[in-house]
């Protein structure tokens, strides 16, 4: 039998940096490691399931992209694998109504939010002009469960021609009407914040919402700017996620508000500042692999990132 101590399944090319670095960070530690691209999906299924093949720890990166990725996850958790994270979670965690919901139970703050049934469910629904007041204008527009580059969102949105035609365009999916948050503005900086949860870390960076440029954020510059709080609205929505890697987007307004205004990325994009203008902080990224590494190697209690203090 080949026995791994981390398998990691990946399917997006933009992801082959985020992966070496896994695999690097795993070689450090003693550790051997099996990469699953989809060619290699159907034969690693059948060696799994005829037990030629196993590992420790499954870091699933397809998200379903093929029926053997399915496959090979549900039999891992069968099996009693620990894999990060499973399939029956990220659909959970990525329906923004049901995660709006929970997380305003779980006294996580965001912005106003209307949540409309799907037009192929309720075609007519009893909402007029006055009632997108408490939005203000423009507003948002986001489908709740087509996800991906901001597929479907519309960002101003102006009123009920434009809530009538999103609902058109998605008609199976539920829909959030959104307050459009103006983040605070100071010395040329936008407060507006991308956190890494990974397996009991967080990792906190500024990233602008216009320009999508991240930047560093460490544990001092997060208190003096009076950030701290951020790190808790994190891990609650580990908590309520159920999820164990994820991003999230909060985002600090004139008013002081800390608002989450994009609760869960399940699959989050990892490519790298160096490769991409766009891209994570290579220093940050790192960590979050060290920290996957870490977990594979059975560390006993989650590591704490430099960046908490």
């Amino acid at each position: 039998m080949s026995r791994y101590d981390l398998a990691v399944t990946h399917d997006w090319e933009y992801d082959a940096d985020f992966v070496r670095l896994v695999e690097e960070a795993a070689r450090a530690r003693g550790l051997s490691t099996l990469l699953i691209p989809p060619a290699e999906a159907a034969r690693a299924l059948g060696e799994f399931r005829a037990g030629g093949l196993d590992f420790g720890v499954l870091l699933d990166r397809g998200a379903g992209a093929s029926p053997e990725f399915v496959a090979l996850q549900a039999l891992a958790r069968e099996r009693g694998r620990d894999v990060v994270d499973g399939l029956d979670q990220l659909r959970w965690a990525s329906d923004k109504a049901t995660m709006h919901l929970e997380l305003l139970s779980a006294g996580v703050r965001t912005p106003y939010t209307l949540i409309l049934p799907a037009f192929a469910v309720q075609p007519a629904i009893p909402l007029a002009a006055a009632g997108l007041a408490p939005l203000g204008a423009p507003f948002v527009i986001k489908p709740a469960n087509t996800t991906g580059g901001s597929l479907g969102v519309i960002a101003d949105a102006a009123g009920l021609d434009d809530v009538l035609a999103a609902r058109k365009t998605y008609p199976a999916d539920k829909y959030l009407l959104q307050e459009k948050v103006v983040p605070l503005v100071r010395n040329g900086r936008r407060y507006w914040f991308r956190g890494f949860y990974v397996l009991g870390e967080v990792h906190l960076t500024w990233w602008d919402d216009r320009t999508h440029i991240y930047a560093e954020l460490g544990s001092d510059e997060a208190a003096a700017e009076g950030l701290a709080a951020v790190y808790g609205i994190v891990r609650t929505i580990a908590r309520v996620s159920r999820l164990r890697f994820f991003s999230t987007e909060v985002a600090k307004d004139a008013a002081g508000r800390l608002l989450v205004v994009d609760y869960v990325n399940e699959i989050c994009d990892m490519r790298l500042r160096s490769a991409h203008a766009d891209g994570v902080p290579d220093t940050v990224v790192a960590r979050i692999a060290d920290r996957i590494a870490a977990h594979a190697a059975g560390a006993a209690a989650p590591l704490r990132p430099p960046e908490e203090g």
